[in-house]
């Protein structure tokens, strides 16, 4: 773990950056796992219309130099002891830019985005879609096979990536050049960030090839790009020997790994922007008929492990929207504003910003605080957004049980919702069971650290950790 230079150990570090919804966050972690400097940064989203969601993909990159840089420094080493780099980003954010210049054709279209909104309704109400659902609902009263049932109620949704970028082609007359002339490329956050790192010689390219259609071949859907006329997939071409020191991983993957839920029927529930359910289901991909959606976990050597998770996308942005109103001037008030009510006076707030999720999956849903009267005050209010983060997370969590059938054997949080005493306590007695939380509640990183660490033989990590 570290070089014999000049008659003495350099000691050797693994650097790890988490690019969140809010924020940026580099940390440096020592083969102990002890961090041992640490930089962060916001993100800042933009909102050009009612319903889009955007980052600048220059401003993205310059913020992750920035925290990496900043990191370093804090820990009072040199670039050169640091031996690996993970990366842990948001999965379904994207943008589109041209393979030669480099140049964006647009901002990244966020996970939150609903511009997509018209053609997923039209989808799903669509006599093509109804027609599949009959047969589907015949073979599963056939073979009383539950994928048959997953089939029979499929339904799509705006935070799908592939119905964002059918916008993207549909509206960007330079990006439907590039794609003819075969010099466009597509990425997801941890993508881009790997192409400018190595000066364009990492990137996803949209290319003419019939893709495999299981999850369980690590490829992307080829049915749902036939069926929305997209005759475009996504290969790797990259240089081996610049990214041999470097590990991608999405974020909720990321806090499974980091959370060390390695066994079956372990869970993580994140609750930061949105809330998110995870449950390791092993060594198949779990199918769903409630919103519930396979992914997979991580891939180390030839075992891939999956993940069945359901989101509910916007209990930390409530929060955050509550505090620009001025409900509170400090977040952590809120826990304690909470408890000063005996309850919300029968106030009840949706938290639906971009729709509802798993299980309801209505994307037209709007945001609502029903039930006021004049005796409301701020507190009722702020409890009324605190108590529906509790009850998202219940509600995913009862889908969870539902839909897996795995007996759940440990239960982890993570994010910078759950150091809200009161949100933890309600979550706590309405699922019914103990949750762990950690004395750091960004885990994202820790588990980006622990893949990365494992490529170059840093297995302490974990041991120190798990």
């Amino acid at each position: 773990m570290a070089t014999q230079r000049n008659g003495f150990k350099k000691e050797s570090f693994i650097l790890s950056v988490d690019v969140g919804t809010t924020t940026i966050r580099c940390n440096v972690f020592d083969k102990g796992a002890k961090i041992r400097g640490t930089c962060s940064s916001k993100v800042v989203l933009l909102y050009p219309e009612p319903g889009l969601v955007e980052l600048d993909p220059e401003e993205l990159f310059n913020g992750f130099i920035a925290v990496v840089k900043g990191a370093v420094q804090d820990a009072g080493v040199k670039m050169s002891q640091i031996v690996s780099l993970g990366i842990a980003t948001q999965r379904g954010t994207f943008t589109t830019w041209d393979r030669t210049t480099g140049r964006p054709f647009h901002n990244f279209i966020s996970y939150q985005d609903l511009r997509a909104i018209d053609s997923v309704t039209s989808w799903n109400g669509s006599y093509t879609m109804k027609a599949v659902q009959g047969a589907m609902t015949l073979l599963y009263l056939v073979s009383r096979q539950k994928r048959f049932l997953a089939a029979s109620v499929l339904v799509f949704s705006p935070q799908q990536v592939t119905f964002r970028l059918l916008w993207a082609l549909t509206h960007y007359t330079q990006l439907r050049q590039a794609v003819a002339e075969d010099t466009c490329c597509f990425g997801t956050i941890d993508t881009w960030l790997l192409f400018k790192l190595t000066k364009g010689t990492f990137a996803f390219t949209l290319s003419t090839f019939q893709p495999n259609p299981f999850l369980s071949k690590m490829c992307w859907s080829g049915p749902l790009f036939s069926m929305l006329s997209l005759s475009l997939y996504l290969i790797i071409s990259y240089n081996n020997s610049l990214l041999q020191h470097c590990c991608k991983i999405a974020d909720q993957q990321a806090a499974m790994y980091g959370e060390c839920c390695f066994d079956v029927g372990n869970v993580n529930i994140t609750m930061g922007t949105g809330a998110f359910v995870d449950i390791n289901t092993g060594s198949k991909p779990h199918t769903s008929a409630a919103g519930l959606y396979p992914v997979v976990g991580w891939k180390i050597g030839e075992e891939v492990v999956y993940l069945a998770e359901g989101n509910a996308a916007d209990t930390g942005t409530a929060i955050k929207w509550a505090q620009g109103l001025e409900l509170f001037s400090d977040v952590q008030e809120t826990s304690a504003m909470a408890y000063s009510v005996a309850d919300s006076d029968g106030v009840c707030f949706v938290p639906s910003f971009s729709g509802l999720q798993a299980p309801l999956n209505d994307p037209t849903a709007c945001a609502s605080f029903m039930g006021l009267t004049p005796s409301t005050n701020k507190c009722h209010l702020v409890r009324a957004i605190l108590e529906s983060v509790a009850f998202s997370v219940r509600q995913l969590y009862q889908t969870m049980l539902r839909e897996t059938c795995i007996p759940v054997t440990k239960i982890r949080v993570d994010g910078g919702v759950c150091t809200n005493d009161f949100v933890m306590q309600l979550t706590t007695d309405l699922i019914g069971q103990k949750l762990a939380r950690p004395v750091h509640h960004e885990i994202s990183c820790r588990g980006a650290a622990f893949v990365a660490g494992l490529g170059v033989g840093m297995c302490q990590l974990q041991t120190h950790t798990c």
